[in-house]
C-alpha cells in the first residue's frame, strides 16, 4: 500500500538587498534566499487540512522583515541564515528548517581615483553560498561555500601515466593548461569568530593552493586544495569540492602555415571531466550520512 514519504515545502529564491545607511561609506548585502521546512505536514497532503501550514507568503515576508530586523547579521549569510532557521523551527509543526543563501558580491566604483562611498558595481567573479539547517531540538549545522569561481593556470600541470585501453585517445602531457570552475562547500565543526573573515580566509587558501600547486592530475589538486583549506580555516571539519575540467584544446594552425607553440586554444565547454571529492579532519567522524544533501 502506498504511504507518504519525506516531504518539505517553502519559498524559493527570495531576492533581498539590504543597504546599510547607518555608516558612511554605505554597505550592501545582496542575497537570494530559499527556505525549506520539514515536519508534521502529513494532513495537508492526505486530507487537504491546511491548519498546520505556515504559508509560503509568510516565509517570504519573514525573510524580508529579518533583513531589516537582524541588523549586522544580514551582512554575513551564515548569521542571517541561522537567525531565519531558528525562527522557523520555533513554529510548532516544523521539525527542521533548511535555509540556503546565494550571496552576490559587490565592489565600490572609483571616482577621482578613490573608492566611491555610495556607488557600486556587481562583482561577477563568483557567488558565495550558505546552507544553514536547524532542528527543533536545538541541533543543526552550517555550511559555507562558493560557486562559479573560475580559475586557470597556463602551465604547471601534467597528466600522464594513466590507464590505457582500446578506446583511449588522449595523449599524455607534461605541460598543459589547467582550468576549472570551483564549486565548494565547507562544514563548520566550530563557529568562527567572524563569518566574513572566515570566508575570505578559505577563499584565499583555496586560490593560493591552486595557484602554487604543480599538478599531476586534477584529483591530486583537489586533495591539495582541501588540505590547504582545512589547515588555514580553524574550525572547518570538512570541505567538499566539485571541479569540472574546463578543457582548453590546442588549435591546429598548420592549414594556415602557422605553428602553435602552446599559445592559441579552443575553450571546449562540453563534455567535460568532473572531479569531485571531500577532505575532512581525521579527528572527526565522517559526517557523510549526517550531512547528506547539505
Amino acid at each position: 500500500m502506498p504511504v507518504l514519504g519525506h516531504t518539505q515545502y517553502g519559498k524559493a529564491e527570495v531576492r533581498v538587498v539590504r543597504v546599510f545607511r547607518d555608516t558612511d561609506p554605505h554597505r550592501i548585502a545582496d542575497h537570494n534566499v530559499s527556505v525549506a521546512l520539514s515536519g508534521d505536514f502529513a494532513d495537508t497532503h492526505l486530507t487537504g487540512d491546511n491548519s498546520g501550514v505556515l504559508t509560503t507568503d509568510a516565509i517570504r515576508n519573514t525573510v524580508n522583515a529579518f533583513a531589516r530586523e537582524a541588523g549586522d547579521a544580514v551582512g554575513a549569510p551564515e548569521a542571517f541564515g541561522r537567525a531565519l532557521a531558528r525562527h522557523f523551527t520555533a513554529v510548532p509543526q516544523v521539525s527542521r528548517a533548511r535555509v540556503r543563501i546565494e550571496t552576490y558580491p559587490w565592489r565600490r566604483l572609483e571616482h577621482d581615483g578613490q573608492p566611491h562611498p555610495h556607488a557600486f558595481t556587481r562583482d561577477g567573479g563568483h557567488t558565495r553560498t550558505t546552507t544553514v539547517t536547524a532542528t527543533d531540538d536545538g541541533g543543526g549545522w552550517t555550511v559555507s561555500g562558493v560557486a562559479g569561481l573560475v580559475v586557470l593556470k597556463t602551465t604547471g600541470s601534467e597528466f600522464h601515466g594513466f590507464h590505457v585501453d582500446r578506446y583511449t585517445t588522449l595523449a599524455p602531457t607534461t605541460d598543459r593548461m589547467l582550468a576549472t570552475e570551483v564549486s565548494a562547500q565547507w562544514w563548520h565543526a566550530d563557529d568562527p569568530a567572524d563569518w566574513n573573515d572566515s570566508h575570505r580566509t578559505v577563499l584565499g587558501a583555496l586560490t593560493s593552493a591552486f595557484a602554487g600547486h604543480h599538478s599531476l592530475s586534477l584529483q591530486q589538486t583537489l586533495h591539495h586544495v582541501g588540505v590547504a583549506v582545512l589547515t588555514a580555516g580553524p574550525g572547518i571539519g570538512e570541505i567538499r569540492l566539485s571541479l569540472p575540467n574546463k578543457h582548453h584544446l590546442l588549435v591546429d594552425l598548420s592549414p594556415f602555415g602557422l605553428d602553435n607553440p602552446g599559445e592559441v586554444f579552443h575553450a571546449d565547454d562540453r563534455p567535460y571531466g568532473l572531479i569531485e571529492g571531500a577532505v575532512r579532519r581525521d579527528d572527526l567522524p565522517d559526517p557523510g550520512p549526517a550531512f547528506a544533501g547539505w
